[in-house]
């Protein structure tokens, strides 16, 4: 076998509990599907955002629901960024922008978190500007200076859009902000959504990839793609990581909308992704151990 993997969810391909805290419920969809671990979102929504407020009691009592079902907790999806631009022009919204660095670090220490996937978008909602990038690295390199001493990991994920929307570029910043503690998280969906060379990109990332995210998209169509109905060619993908012997974890990002089929979607995307991984001769590690 060339590499090794094991297989979560990302919080959305699920239904929420029909109480908000109930992470129990949650966590036994995460099993019962057959996934090694779920992704955590905090994303625009004020609900999510919520989230950055946890109490060290509320973080433990998520992290003890996971170990009671057996479920490990991959990461944090931080795409609130998208709402509060690290590399807006505003400087009120860059000091909110690091103050939710901040809090998601704390939330990761809490709960035994050990990476936060960090959105690639220098300021989503405003008008591009020369200065975008510099000020999104500046905030950047102060997450990362904080998230050193949290012991907490950053990845940088390649989005949709027009600001870091390859592994390349993503590398470029991680370079320049020169932390340990900063690294890639990729979406190899992003880069078929780009129309870009996924291999040549997945090669420049050769150890520096802390985990992956997967989802099958169309150019200009990133989301809510059915899995092995896009463009992503996800076999010729995994066979670059098995060049390389890459091990690690591997997430399914859907969205499924707290549909009844939830967990009829996300058992078959999983089947497909073990597919492809095993014709391309890497190991699916079993969440039963």
């Amino acid at each position: 076998m060339s590499g090794s993997v094991t297989l979560g969810i990302y919080e959305k391909a699920l239904r929420s509990p029909a109480e908000p805290d109930d992470w129990d419920a949650f966590m036994s969809q995460v099993a019962a599907d057959g996934f090694t671990f779920m992704d955590l979102s905090i994303d625009e929504s004020d609900k999510r955002m919520a989230r950055l407020d946890w109490t060290a009691a509320q973080a433990s009592a998520f992290r003890q629901a996971a170990d009671r079902q057996g479920v490990q907790v991959g990461g944090i999806c931080l795409s609130c960024h998208r709402k509060v631009g690290p590399g807006s022009a505003d400087p009120a919204v860059r000091r909110r922008a690091y103050e939710i660095f901040r809090k998601a670090i704390d939330l990761a220490h809490e709960a035994g978190i050990p990476l936060i996937q960090v959105a690639g978008y220098y300021a989503y909602y405003e008008d591009p500007d020369p200065d975008q990038r510099a000020r999104y690295v500046e905030v950047l390199a102060r997450a990362a200076e904080y998230a050193a001493q949290a012991g907490v990991m950053l990845g940088i994920e390649n989005v949709d859009g027009n600001d870091i929307t390859s592994i390349t570029k993503g590398l470029s910043i991680c370079d320049q902000v020169g932390s340990s503690w900063l690294s890639m998280y990729p979406d190899i969906g992003n880069l078929y959504e780009q129309e870009l060379d996924a291999v040549a990109e997945l090669r420049a990332g050769a150890g520096r990839m802390l985990a992956i995210h997967v989802k099958d998209v169309l150019p200009g169509q990133p989301r809510r793609i059915t899995m092995g109905e896009g463009c992503a060619d996800f076999p010729t993908a995994f066979a670059e990581l098995a060049r390389q012997s890459w091990s690690g974890r591997i997430m399914l990002e859907m969205w499924n909308d707290d549909s009844a089929q939830a967990d009829q979607i996300v058992t078959n995307a999983r089947k497909k992704v073990e597919t492809w991984l095993r014709g391309a001769d890497m190991e699916v590690l079993d969440p039963r151990g």
